[in-house]
């Protein structure tokens, strides 16, 4: 166990011992194919290494584009987008079947499929990283479609959909996976989502809160609203200052609910008006306070919803694309 143990943890055999200085061929090799293949080189990359093309930048490009044409590199782009946008935690929370009939099995795969099928239509398509933010199309099978209120998509297939003329989506940031994993089982969080966009959008993670500082209990009997708890914190000098640049992005989203549905209001499990579901059966929630996902940023800018923020993003199309180039 112990020989196992030494060898297992030698840097000499988790990493890759190059030299100093511009690499060889051999070498970008290596990260050529770890990188977007996840496994050794093929023989394409090895015999191009070994007659010294390969950092030719004519060479260079042509592999890239081969790699990333192969279906291995559905490998880089699961683990990159599950890591860049913490798709990995997805599981961390179970919605609530009280207050979330409607989630399934089948729509948790989807949200998954639909994100990942999105970052691989950009690179396919060599799309502006503007998309990341805002598109006009989505990749949506059954189950998304009728989650987003979006008609004429049947069947289990995964298809490049417009979207129609006052649809509330687009872009990565309104998908109903990163609405999950930015979501806890019973509700929504302006803190987490907010502290989300920053890191993983626009590349500005923020500071992590002071000690002794108590989490937001989120409520769903229906008494409160988010901001009004939240009102506690950003009263609060120590926090103040933080919250205003975390909380806006978070109030923007607000109009998604825990599995990436629109919403107009909360679901609650106390106080609230009686409702149905979308096809008209019986649920044990009701409709409690309004949501209100306007804010204003810490630089005086001010947005009334998801869209009006959307645009405020875009103002800056070079801090999206630095942001995804660093991730």
């Amino acid at each position: 166990r112990w020989a196992y143990k030494t060898a297992l943890c030698s840097p000499e055999f988790l990493f890759f011992a190059e030299p100093p200085g511009t690499l060889n061929d051999g070498a970008l090799a290596s990260r050529l194919s770890y990188f977007l293949w996840n496994s050794m080189p093929d023989e394409t990359l090895l015999a191009l290494a070994s007659q010294g093309k390969l950092h030719e930048p004519a060479t260079l490009r042509q592999q890239v584009d081969r790699m990333l044409a192969d279906p291995k590199a559905e490998r880089f782009i699961n683990d990159f987008v599950d890591q860049w946008l913490d798709l990995k935690d997805i599981d961390a929370t179970t919605p609530d079947k009280r207050l979330y009939p409607e989630f399934n099995s089948w729509l948790h795969d989807s949200m998954l499929t639909e994100t990942r099928s999105f970052f691989r239509e950009l690179i396919d398509g060599n799309l502006s990283a503007t998309n990341i933010v805002d598109s006009d199309f989505a990749l949506l099978d059954q189950p998304l479609a009728s989650l987003y209120g979006i008609e004429g998509v049947d069947g289990s297939k995964f298809r490049r959909v417009p979207l129609p003329p006052g649809s509330h989506r687009g872009g990565l940031i309104t998908q109903a996976s990163l609405m999950k994993v930015t979501a806890n089982g019973t509700t929504t969080t302006p803190v987490k989502r907010g502290a989300w966009v920053m890191r993983a959008i626009l590349g500005q993670p923020p500071a992590p809160p002071p000690p002794n500082v108590p989490a937001v209990e989120p409520d769903v009997n229906g008494t409160t609203t988010i901001r009004e708890q939240l009102d506690k914190h950003r009263n609060d000098p120590t926090c103040a200052s933080c919250h205003a640049e975390i909380d806006p992005p978070g109030f923007a989203l607000e109009s998604f609910d825990v599995i990436g549905g629109w919403r107009t209001r909360y679901r609650s499990l106390g106080e609230g008006e009686p409702t149905k579901s979308a096809d008209g059966r019986n649920v044990r929630y009701l409709l409690g306070p309004t949501v209100n996902p306007s804010g204003h940023l810490s630089d005086g800018r001010t947005f009334s919803d998801i869209e009006g923020f959307q645009q405020t993003l875009l103002s800056d199309p070079d801090q999206i694309a630095r942001n995804l180039i660093s991730q």
